[in-house]
């Protein structure tokens, strides 16, 4: 698969003056809820519609989504709003019943894309529409099985498609529902550039005070746009209640965002330097947040030397990393004084953390 400016014609043919928007609820509950959200919805910056249909859970025993007679409430939903109207699907059963309601778009999910056998039976379904279709990110963050999941659906010659950017799952504890991994996305976009790239904040997130500040992030990072999870009753969903925005939140949200748009030489130097900006406040969040990892592991060394009466400076361990850390920076195009100013830091602030456990 290669690169093409023909990538990107279902979302340039829309002709929008901002980023594509794609909202609606995280599941389609009854029918007048979908009428009700998508008629507060007709008249903003939404171009699609979206409600899951069918709702593939954690757990056993939870909402699972109405199945196929939510297709019939998006029709209805083209008809009396005249947007467009997308829904995930899951196996190449969903595929073929979406396809025959004329849903205008579809999307696989993350626990889809995650299995090749599971993207071949969808990409074989697939073959030959010209629906645009969009493939999330899998639930673990390994680019080449994201990349591999949107190649078996293009050589399938489905030639409309884009990605989604829903986050990673990890098994620490973070403030997202799912860690952006934001070097990821941007890896991504420098092999694909013309492949249309969503970002969906509500998963990221999984609380819908974030939603802004990962959306800002995301467009400042050039993204294409963005899937928003949009309830008139949020708190009272039946999935994904947190994570879920008010019509009228949203169309404030899209009101505040900063857009940056290419229009002159001054303008695409300033949008240059806001991306590498960008990137930089994504890069220095990691360093921070794996600082703090760092640390948190120096309490529990500090917890071990106290029960064993040991002392908290171990010159020769001290000397060892020193010098391996010279070492690994110069392979990396840092300088000796920079990395020894580093981790001395690094160090002073390992045994305050050390001497605060163990004369604790």
């Amino acid at each position: 698969m290669e690169n093409t400016k023909e990538m990107r014609t279902w979302l340039d043919d829309l002709n929008l003056d901002h980023p594509l928007v794609i909202a609606g609820p995280c599941s389609a509950e009854t029918e007048e809820q979908v009428l009700k959200i998508a008629h507060e919805l007709k008249d903003t910056d939404v171009s699609y519609f979206r409600a899951g249909i069918w709702k593939p859970r954690t757990r056993p025993g939870n909402f699972e989504g109405v199945g196929a007679l939510g297709l019939k409430w998006l029709q209805k939903v083209k008809a009396e709003t005249g947007m467009k109207v997308c829904t995930e699907v899951a196996n190449a059963a969903h595929v073929k019943l979406a396809l025959e309601h004329d849903i205008d778009l579809l999307w696989i999910g993350a626990r889809s894309t995650v299995s090749p056998f599971i993207m071949q039976e969808i990409a074989d379904a697939l073959q030959g529409t010209d629906k645009p279709v969009l493939i999330k990110n899998p639930v673990n963050p390994d680019l080449s099985l994201w990349l591999g999941g949107i190649e078996r659906i293009y050589s399938s010659g489905v030639k409309n498609i884009g990605a989604i950017h829903r986050g990673f799952s990890t098994y620490e504890k973070t403030k997202y529902r799912n860690t952006p991994e934001w070097q990821m996305a941007i890896e991504f976009q420098n092999k694909y550039p013309d492949i249309p790239l969503i970002n969906d904040p509500s998963h990221i997130t999984g609380n819908r005070e974030m939603i802004f500040d990962v959306s800002q992030t995301a467009l400042d990072l050039n993204f294409d746009g963005l899937m928003i999870e949009t309830h008139y009753d949020p708190d009272n969903a039946w999935s994904d209640a947190a994570q879920q925005v008010t019509p009228s939140t949203l169309v404030q949200i899209m009101r505040d965002l900063k857009i940056r748009k290419e229009s002159n030489e001054e303008e695409e130097y300033n949008s240059a330097l806001n991306n590498l900006r960008a990137k930089i406040d994504v890069v220095d969040n990691q360093i921070i947040e794996l600082l703090g990892q760092r640390m948190k592991t120096s309490d529990g060394i500090g917890a071990l030397k106290k029960q064993k009466n040991v002392a908290v400076l171990q010159s020769k361990r001290w000397n060892e990393i020193l010098g391996k850390m010279v070492l690994e920076g110069e392979q990396h195009g840092l300088s000796e004084e920079f990395i020894l100013k580093m981790f001395k830091a690094v160090h002073q602030e390992s045994i305050n953390h050390q001497e605060k456990v163990i004369n604790g």
